[in-house]
């Protein structure tokens, strides 16, 4: 059952809420091309992160935890084009630490978040509600299985979907082919940011297959972590076809 929250609490209070991840930590984040600095407040110590998770099949990694380059390069995507955000309702699928979120809302979107670890929605809201001033809508939920709240939530669809670095495995991509036509409305967007790897590629074969159109970008830092210099990133904008069909056939 999704959880859905919309108060706006302190920054004390939500940081309260966060005390059981540990020692917490301040890192800043350069979004590319635009020059933003966002500041993130992330867990420093993943082995507590891991013992929480040890007993769900579904997390098995805390990845919510990490500051990945696609998040990053999305929110520089975001703040190259704000007026696709502005006044849209905006659905992120995967809200991790929040620097996705933190550029929507900046670009003035109406913003819902899901992600499936609570302790990622419940850091997201801490920083988005520093930095922007904002808290989006927070919906706990697997979106590898949505359940019947989930799909009441995205009836009818959203104008702009969301995602970053959402296909690790190549169990993510018939879920996701599955589920991206019902959550994006007829002629909406799907913003995809992905590092190249090989389920990703699955994924858009099935959507150009579907008929859905394709602009992207590729972004090159800077990333926080050195091990990342090399990385590129694709951010995709996939484009449902009007014909409300929209979908793989799969």
């Amino acid at each position: 059952m999704p959880r859905t929250d919309r108060q706006h609490p302190d920054l004390e209070t939500l940081r309260d809420h966060l005390r059981h991840l540990g020692e917490l930590r301040d890192e800043d984040v350069t979004i590319p091309r635009s020059g933003h600095r966002l500041t993130v407040l992330r867990p420093v110590e993943t082995d507590q992160l891991l013992d929480l998770a040890a007993a769900d099949p579904e997390q098995n990694l805390p990845y919510w935890a990490e500051l990945w380059p696609s998040g990053i390069a999305l929110a520089g995507a975001i703040a190259a084009k704000p007026s696709r955000m502005r006044g849209q309702r905006v659905l992120e699928l995967g809200c991790g630490l929040g620097v996705t979120a933190m550029a929507a809302l900046a670009a003035g979107a109406d913003l819902t978040v899901t992600d499936y670890a609570p302790d990622a929605l419940a850091l997201a809201a801490f920083n988005c509600q520093r930095q922007t001033g904002h808290i989006p809508t927070l919906v706990q939920i697997n979106w590898r299985s949505p359940d019947a709240a989930f799909t009441r939530l995205t009836a009818g669809g959203y104008p702009v979907i969301l995602a970053a670095d959402v296909l690790y495995e190549t169990r993510d991509v018939a879920p996701l082919v599955a589920l991206t036509p019902r959550v994006v409305a007829p002629g909406g967007l799907l913003w995809l940011a992905e590092p190249g790897r090989r389920p990703a590629q699955a994924f858009l074969d099935a959507m150009r297959a579907a008929g859905w159109r394709e602009e992207s970008t590729h972004w090159e830092g800077p990333w926080p972590d050195p091990k990342d210099e090399e990385v590129v990133v694709t951010v995709h904008e996939l484009r449902r076809p009007l014909d409300k069909r929209g979908g793989t056939g799969q």
